[in-house]
């Protein structure tokens, strides 16, 4: 009840109850929280766009490192006939391994654009709001200088 009361005091009021603006107020300055908290917001999305990407592509090279690895056991052990079917069974055991592998790369290169195209469509709609804002502003500005 007090700061209703402050606030009346201190406010200009014009009759009808609506605060009155100085004449020299401009628009910039009533909206700049609002523009800055969304510039923030953007540029926040496209470091977690590129940290996104750079995750992908990190999981990935891994992926091909590992299978590297195998390819090179398998390539060094082709010739190897001892123990039988443990080799053999160790062998396919690999290959299966490194076509896993091939799966969760492709299901995190989905996963990748999945999340990106999200974080594109927020990016979007904090843009348009950002020029809405700003285009208002400038229009309020524009229609203050003319009085």
């Amino acid at each position: 009840m007090e700061l209703q009361k402050y606030f009346l005091e201190k406010t200009p009021v014009l009759q009808g109850g609506i605060p009155e603006i100085p004449e020299k107020t401009s628009f910039t300055e009533v909206g700049k929280e609002k523009i800055e908290a969304l510039k923030k917001a953007i540029n926040e999305i496209h470091e977690m766009i590129k940290g996104r990407e750079n995750l992908s592509k990190q999981i990935i090279s891994e992926g091909e490192s590992l299978k590297t690895e195998i390819e090179g056991y398998l390539k060094e052990n082709e010739k190897v006939q001892m123990g039988g079917t443990d080799i053999t069974k160790e062998k396919n055991d690999l290959r299966h391994k490194k076509i896993e592998v091939s799966e969760e790369q492709l299901n995190e290169k989905i996963s990748c654009w999945k999340d990106i195209a999200l974080l594109k469509k927020e990016l979007r709609e904090y843009e348009r709001e950002l020029t809405e804002k700003e285009e208002r502003i400038k229009t309020l500005n524009k229609l203050m200088e003319e009085n």
